[in-house]
């Protein structure tokens, strides 16, 4: 297993990142535990998390993925230094939690303190924020018009940031966190808070988790340049695009219990057209090259300059095993030429 720092931080996390979402509603604790055995038996250091999960998000499921988490960690207690543990606050508008309200410095004290206390740890290693307050163009609103900045009330932005900031440097004194992160942001919302912490001596985010993937390449170049020279560790999440890129859905398909027979947005908004064809000319490609697809999708992911550390998920072994073997595969000049041509007619289909 290779490593690599996380951003400006002196924590070294393996490229392979476990994702554990789906544990507490498709996977139990037993098959969270082999999960977490397995990964840890192949060198993986890195668990990321929310109080969110599991997903698809819903009341009844809210913060069962930290608490089995929690109980793994409360019957390994001499592992959890060798690990580096993820989690995030969620953003506003889901009802259930903070009845919808937006990320301020009081809900991040509170956060901290119940995602630990699910945990089973006294420190988390990263801390979160999964979306921003602002409407953020992820989740597929990427396109002119879907989303208006011209609304947003910078000053009243920024001063909520600040918030923000100060809250989490209270906490890492207090020793519950080590080091915070984004999620689902953009390049001005790096900046802005790089800026913030400069000014106001607080500290600095180390990391962002956005979506990157074969169908969906946004943040190249421009974010991902931004973070690696301002020395932000880039964490792509949903590798497989919510495990499009492994063609089991292909024309419809729908295998019994795959994610997209949940009513979540994961697969909606990825079901395209463009994306199907996208998808068929990856397989085809991955068949010639003797892998599956998941492999080829996530063995590009890792060789893209500028990642850090790719956060995978899986339901069964098998997929994990099959998605961690994907970053012992290295793609030649040759293989990413034929990639790139097919990236280059569909560079975000969806």
């Amino acid at each position: 297993m290779q490593f690599s720092r996380l951003g400006s931080s002196e924590l070294e996390v393996s490229r392979v990142c476990l994702g554990s979402m789906t544990w507490g509603l498709q996977n139990n604790q037993h098959d969270a535990d082999e999960q977490i055995n397995y990964a840890l038996s192949q060198g993986i250091n890195f668990i990321d998390t929310a109080e969110l999960y599991a997903v698809p998000p819903s009341a009844q499921t809210y913060g069962k993925t930290e608490a089995i988490i929690g109980n793994w960690l409360a019957r390994h207690r001499e592992k959890r230094e060798q690990l580096v543990m993820a989690t995030k606050i969620s953003g506003g508008g889901v009802s259930w939690i903070r009845e919808g309200a937006p990320i301020c410095g009081q809900s991040i004290i509170q956060a901290v303190d119940a995602s630990l206390s699910r945990l089973n740890t006294d420190y988390i290693d990263l801390y979160q924020l999964h979306w921003p307050n602002r409407t953020s163009p992820h989740f597929a609103k990427h396109w002119p018009g879907m989303v208006t900045f011209s609304k947003v009330d910078r000053d009243a932005e920024i001063e909520s940031m600040l918030d923000i900031l100060q809250a989490l440097q209270t906490c890492i004194k207090q020793g519950k966190i080590r080091h915070w992160g984004l999620s689902d942001d953009t390049t001005w919302g790096i900046n802005t808070y790089l800026r913030l912490s400069s000014e106001h001596n607080l500290a600095r985010p180390v990391a962002i988790q956005n979506e990157f993937n074969l169908l969906h390449t946004k943040d190249w170049p421009y974010l991902i340049e931004n973070c690696v020279h301002e020395d932000i560790a880039y964490l792509p999440w949903s590798p497989l695009a919510a495990g499009s890129l492994t063609g089991k859905y292909i024309d419809g398909a729908r295998p019994e219990g795959s994610r997209w027979t949940y009513m979540q947005r994961n697969g909606l908004f990825r079901d395209t057209p463009q994306a199907n064809q996208a998808v068929k000319e990856y397989n085809s490609i991955a068949k010639q090259f003797g892998v599956t697809p998941a492999q080829l999708a996530l063995a590009w992911v890792n060789q893209v300059d500028g990642v850090t550390s790719t956060i995978i998920g899986a339901t069964t072994m098998c997929q994990l095993k099959e998605n961690i073997h994907a970053f012992d595969l290295h793609l030649s000049e040759a293989q990413l030429n034929d990639i790139g041509a097919v990236l280059q007619r569909f560079p975000s289909p969806y």
